[in-house]
C-alpha cells in the first residue's frame, strides 16, 4: 500500500527545496520530497571556485543536446544538479533576478500575478542582503546574498574597461535597472556557497512532517480519473509508490519535468504514440519552447601573474581554510555587464561574464597559464528548441533539440557581443594586463571569420527553461497558478 502524504514534490532543486520548506511550515501537513541524486553532498559544493569539478560527476545529470545545425553539428553540454539543492548546488552563484520587463511581459499576456510589482515583494521577502535593507532588497530571509570577498584586480579593470567604452556603472543589477557594468553579487555566506538547500531545505529537514528521500527516481505520475493522486518511484532495485492527498508538484527542471509529464501520458499525442505511451491529456506544448543562453568567449593571456590559475594550489587552499577568502572564494565569473545590442528593443539582450582566469570548455580544459576570459551571453534568444522522449523507459535520457542560434537575430546579436569583447580587451583599462589572444590562437579575421569562430565555439550557460510554459494560449502547459491543464491535483513549479 502506498504511503500517504498531503503533498508529493518531485525534485529537490531550487524550486523543490523552497516548496518543501514552505509547505512543511504547517505542522498539520505531511510532505514528501523525492530526489534522484545521491545521499551525500561533496565538499566541492561549498567551495565556490571548485564548482566546475562537479560537472559530469555523479552529482550532475550531464545532459547534452542533439547535434546543433547552426553550431557545426556539435552536441552542447547541459549540466544539471543531481543532489539536494539541484543546480543551485553546482552553479556559479551569481544572484540575478529576471528583468522587470520580462515579468511585466508575462502579465500582459495573461499571467495574472506575475508582474514585476507582484513578484518584487517575494524577492525581498526571501533575501538576506549583506548590504542591508534597501528598496529592492530584504534582510532576514533564508537566501543569503553577499558581495564577493576577494575581488581580483582584473575584474575591477574589466568594469573600468566597460565604463571607458561608455557603459554606465551598475553596482546593483537587481535594483530594477540591469543596464551597465559592475561586480556580481553572489549567493554565498561567509565565502561559501549558499544553495537553495542551505537556505531552505536543510533547516526544514528537522521537521517531523517532512520526509526527504534521496536516490529516489520518480518514474510516473499516478492518476485516478483526471486527478493526480501520487507517483511511482524507483529506490534502488525496488519500485514504490507514494500517494498525494492534496497535490503532486513537479520540480524536476526544464528537462526532467516535461519528460515526467510525457512518461505519464501528458504531452503531444503524436510523440506519445511514437514512444508507445497512451495519451491521458493531449498537451502539444509539453517539451516545446525550450530556451537557453548561448555564450561565446574570447581568451587572452594576462601579462601579470594575478589570475585564478593557482586557485587550487596549497597556498590558496590554506587561505580559504583559515579565512574563507582568497581565490577559492571566487565564483570564477566575478564581473559582468548588461548591454542592448542593435538587435534588441532597447532592453539588455547581451550579458557579459568576465573571469580573471581561462574558463574554457566548461572548465574541463585547464591551461597552465595566466589569462582572462570575456564571455558575451545571449540572454533574450529568439530561437526555440524542443524536448522529446527517446523511449518510454524513464531512465532513458530524452532527446534535446536546442536549435540554438537558429534565428538570424540571435547570431547577429552574439556576433556583436564578440566584437564588443575584442574592443573591451583593447581598452586602456586592460592594457596593463591584456597579452596575446590565447584562444583560438589566430584571431579570426573580419565578420565572417568571427562568425565561423562563434559557430565552432559557442556553448550554453546552464539556464534551460520554457518546456512546460505558463500562459493562456493553446501551447501553454500550466496556467498562471502553475496548474497543469486538463488534470487536477498536478502542478509544475520550476524553470520549465
Amino acid at each position: 500500500m502506498a504511503e500517504g502524504f498531503d503533498y508529493v514534490i518531485v525534485g529537490a532543486g531550487s524550486a523543490g527545496s523552497v516548496l518543501a520548506a514552505r509547505l512543511s511550515q504547517d505542522a498539520r501537513v505531511r510532505v514528501l520530497l523525492l530526489e534522484a541524486g545521491t545521499a551525500r553532498e561533496p565538499l566541492f559544493t561549498r567551495i565556490p571556485a571548485a564548482f566546475a569539478r562537479l560537472f559530469k560527476s555523479r552529482h550532475d545529470w550531464a545532459f547534452e543536446t542533439e547535434p546543433e545545425p547552426e553550431l557545426e553539428q556539435r552536441r552542447l553540454f547541459i549540466p544539471r544538479g543531481k543532489l539536494l539543492g539541484g543546480s543551485s548546488a553546482i552553479n556559479a552563484m551569481i544572484y540575478i533576478r529576471g528583468n522587470p520587463a520580462d515579468f511585466d511581459g508575462w502579465a500582459s499576456l495573461g499571467a495574472t500575478g506575475w508582474s514585476y510589482t507582484d513578484v518584487l515583494p517575494l524577492f525581498v521577502f526571501s533575501e538576506d542582503q549583506a548590504r542591508g535593507a534597501l528598496p529592492a532588497h530584504g534582510v532576514g530571509g533564508p537566501l543569503r546574498v553577499e558581495d564577493p570577498r576577494s575581488v581580483n584586480p582584473l575584474s575591477q579593470a574589466f568594469v573600468e574597461a566597460c565604463v571607458e567604452l561608455g557603459f554606465s556603472r551598475n553596482d546593483d543589477f537587481n535594483s530594477g535597472t540591469q543596464l551597465g557594468a559592475g561586480l556580481y553579487q553572489l549567493t554565498q555566506k561567509s565565502g561559501a556557497r549558499w544553495s537553495a538547500a542551505n537556505a531552505y531545505l536543510f533547516p526544514a529537514m528537522q521537521r517531523a512532517n517532512l520526509v526527504v528521500l534521496r536516490n529516489a527516481h520518480t518514474t510516473q505520475i499516478q492518476f485516478e480519473g483526471d486527478r493526480a493522486v501520487g507517483v511511482a518511484y524507483r529506490a534502488g532495485s525496488h519500485t514504490r509508490t507514494a500517494r498525494a492527498n492534496s497535490a503532486v508538484i513537479v520540480c524536476a527542471g526544464a528537462i526532467g519535468a516535461p519528460q515526467l509529464l510525457m512518461l505519464s501520458g501528458i504531452g503531444p499525442e503524436a510523440d506519445l504514440q511514437r514512444a508507445h505511451i497512451a495519451t491521458r491529456v493531449p498537451l502539444p506544448g509539453v517539451g516545446k519552447n525550450l530556451q537557453d543562453h548561448p555564450i561565446a568567449g574570447i581568451y587572452r593571456h594576462c601579462l601579470q601573474p594575478l589570475t585564478l590559475r593557482d586557485a587550487e594550489g596549497p597556498r590558496a587552499l590554506l587561505q580559504y581554510a583559515l579565512t574563507r577568502r582568497g581565490p577559492l572564494s571566487s565564483n570564477i565569473a566575478e564581473a559582468g555587464a548588461f548591454v542592448a545590442s542593435p538587435e534588441s528593443n532597447g532592453l539588455p539582450d547581451i550579458q557579459f561574464h568576465f573571469s580573471p582566469g581561462i574558463f574554457l570548455n566548461h572548465g574541463f580544459q585547464r591551461p597552465n597559464l595566466h589569462g582572462f576570459s570575456i564571455g558575451p551571453t545571449l540572454v533574450a534568444p529568439r530561437s526555440r528548441g524542443q524536448l522529446k522522449l527517446r523511449s518510454n523507459d524513464p531512465f532513458d535520457r530524452p532527446l534535446i533539440f536546442g536549435n540554438h542560434l537558429r534565428a538570424v537575430e540571435d547570431r547577429r546579436a552574439l556576433l556583436w557581443g564578440l566584437e564588443l569583447s575584442k574592443s573591451l580587451a583593447s581598452t586602456r583599462a586592460l592594457a596593463a594586463f591584456a597579452g596575446d589572444e590565447y584562444w583560438p590562437g589566430t584571431p579570426p579575421r573580419g565578420a565572417q571569420g568571427l562568425e565561423s569562430y562563434m559557430r565552432a565555439n559557442s556553448e550554453l550557460l546552464y539556464h534551460p527553461c520554457g518546456t512546460c510554459s505558463m500562459g493562456t494560449d493553446d501551447l501553454s502547459v500550466v496556467d498562471p497558478q502553475l496548474r497543469v491543464r486538463g488534470v487536477s491535483g498536478l502542478y509544475v513549479a520550476d524553470a520549465s
